[in-house]
């Protein structure tokens, strides 16, 4: 599955995070891991504390990905209403769903105060960086002034996370589409 030069704590980390998106944790078995990483099986014992240790260090490599596929879209030059559009217009595997949001809905993640940090400090940095860019833009004049950028940042990411859900339900990309589409228009600036 993965290149032999990948060290092996890496393909160990690699495997599980897909396997924790694809099948959640509890239908992620140690098994499961090693033999979609192609490791031996004293592997994950060697490098991690089991599989609690490999799962957290699967979702931080997750949540350090998704924070800068996020900055680089909403760091990039353009208006707080562009940057934004990009954001939520960039491109995903919208049928898939989003594998932090996957992991929200993980009871054995959520259960677990070390493994739902990751999570719950990504979601937590997102809302903070989408308000700073509201409240930019309602300085700038681009928004109305009446716009609490926190709302608007939860609104965001609700559109996103709530459009994933709708997408897998329907099968279709359409259901994610028309929501960014409703929110961009409930957004654009002021003229």
């Amino acid at each position: 599955m993965y290149s032999r030069r990948m060290s092996t704590p890496d393909r160990l980390i690699e495997s599980t995070r897909e396997l924790l998106w694809e099948r959640g944790y509890v239908g992620t078995s140690p098994k499961a891991i090693l033999e979609h990483a192609g490791a031996g099986q004293g592997s994950m014992y060697h490098h991690f504390r089991g599989k609690p240790g490999l799962a957290l260090a699967a979702i931080r490599r997750t949540a350090e990905e998704m924070r800068a596929t996020a900055e680089g879209v909403l760091g990039s030059p353009g208006s707080p209403y562009e940057r934004i559009e990009a954001y939520l217009r960039r491109e995903r595997d919208v049928l898939r769903g989003c594998p932090i949001g996957r992991l929200t809905m993980d009871p054995d993640v959520i259960a677990s105060d070390e493994l739902r940090a990751p999570v719950d400090e990504t979601l937590e940095w997102l809302r903070g960086r989408l308000a700073a860019i509201v409240e930019e833009g309602r300085e700038q004049g681009q928004f109305a002034p009446t716009l609490d950028g926190e709302e608007i940042a939860a609104t965001i990411l609700a559109t996103v996370q709530g459009g994933y859900v709708l997408a897998r339900a329907s099968g279709s990309p359409a259901a994610f589409d028309a929501g960014v589409r409703g929110l961009l228009a409930l957004l654009a600036p002021t003229r």
